[in-house]
């Protein structure tokens, strides 16, 4: 089976995430932001809800040589044309590619042909030629009543699909924002990004994951949503610990969890091993100081301190984390005022190291770091990677950006 995943706005680290997921298949890069992925196992829809990076998640159902109207209705009518019923069927069309193909005349043909069938149909149609996935959430393209016909460009050929999930962006939000208990210098990590983190550990559900600097707690919360029920959380602030409890009980009793077996504790990230048994932990997820967020940084000054702070952090680390376990952690990038910020984010991701200004060189203490992007797609234009193997995200008008860094304890 063939299954297509409309990548998010870091598409090195959405394909980074399913490379962790799906690490069975064969992922391949069609487009920029399109990943298909070929595997001998079933996807469930709802897997849409546990991968941050992904928007759009959808199967193929055939590959086309030349694009005639006349044989993408007839694949198109195997896939996605309704039963007859009462309830009018909404469906829509979108094109992933440079080819000039009218996509009305493919929509108008397939209105024509659920008429003839019995069924009353409407096309949903966007300025773009692509539907956004709330268009297609928020006309019901996604139910039995409904359908996104998917058409991606891809080595000449065609392949045509249908869109099965879509990212659940009301819930994201409700989830960022409206848990009750929120805190800047704590950590504004975004729910989505808590989620492809989480994926990068390779942890499964019967693991133990820590996050030494849980702050108000999106990633054991994230954790719990996604079947996690052995989790830590440790912070050397007493607020932190208050917030990520309240956090903990909203989403409890928001999505109805039943999660009991979790440990939180205020403590030191450099003392760690004084509270947790050697060898306990099977993977270590987390976001810790990221340093001022606003107003004037003394770049070289939080440079050096939090360099320190990570560096006695990951010494520590080491004691508890068992061998071959991995660390998924946030290292801050900060940027200078002379630095161009022309392009995109996902341009600058190949930018080396020594050209981020702002990048932080902790002491790794036995820890190495993981190249998430598999070596067949090393090497792919479209993939962009720090020369230290990381992944760089954030927005243009971020003074400090995330450098995602995933790192594995010796065996």
């Amino acid at each position: 089976m063939r299954y297509f995943f409309i990548l998010g706005s870091n598409p090195t680290l959405s394909l980074a995430e399913l490379t962790a997921v799906f690490n069975d298949g064969n992922l391949i890069l069609a487009q920029k932001d399109i990943a298909i992925l070929e595997t001998n196992q079933e996807i469930n829809a709802n897997i849409i809800k546990k991968i941050g990076g992904t928007i759009k998640f959808g199967i193929i159902h055939s590959e086309i040589a030349s694009f005639a109207t006349k044989d993408i209705l007839k694949f198109v009518a195997i896939f996605a044309k309704p039963e007859k019923s009462e309830s009018k069927f909404n469906f829509g069309v979108s094109l992933y590619g440079k080819a000039k193909i009218n996509t009305k005349v493919i929509a108008m043909e397939f209105k024509k042909m659920l008429k003839q069938s019995g069924v009353n149909s409407r096309w949903v149609i966007s300025r773009e030629p692509t539907l956004s996935s709330v268009v297609v959430e928020q006309n019901k393209l996604i139910t039995k009543q409904g359908a996104e016909i998917v058409i991606i460009q891809f080595n000449k050929k065609f392949l045509l699909g249908k869109t099965l999930a879509v990212q659940p962006f009301k819930e994201l939000s409700f989830r960022d924002y409206g848990r009750p208990a929120r805190d800047d210098r704590s950590g504004m990590l975004p729910p989505k990004l808590a989620q492809i983190m989480i994926n990068l550990s390779g942890a499964n559900n019967d693991s133990v994951i820590l996050d030494p600097f849980c702050g108000s707690g999106t990633i054991l919360t994230e954790a719990m949503l996604m079947g996690y029920t052995h989790i830590i959380g440790t912070d050397i602030s007493n607020k932190a610990i208050t917030n990520t409890k309240t956090n903990i009980d909203w989403t409890k009793n928001n999505f109805k969890l039943q999660i009991t077996n979790y440990k939180l504790l205020n403590a030191d990230a450099t003392q760690i091993s004084k509270h947790l048994a050697p060898d306990s932990v099977d993977a270590i997820i987390t976001e810790p100081y990221l340093g001022p967020q606003r107003g004037r940084i003394e770049i070289e000054k939080i440079k050096s301190e939090l360099e320190k702070l990570y560096s006695k952090s990951l010494e520590e680390f080491k004691k508890i984390l068992k061998p071959g376990g991995r660390i998924v952690m946030v290292w801050p990038v900060f940027q200078r005022a002379h630095l161009s910020l022309r392009g995109s984010i996902s341009d600058r991701n190949n930018l080396t190291n020594t050209n981020i200004a702002g990048a932080l060189h902790p002491n790794l203490n036995n820890f190495h770091i993981i190249n998430p992007i598999p070596t067949s797609l090393q090497k792919n234009i479209f993939v962009k990677l720090t020369n230290r193997d990381t992944i760089i995200y954030g927005r243009e008008q971020q003074k400090v950006w995330r450098e995602i860094v995933v790192l594995e304890r010796e065996k």
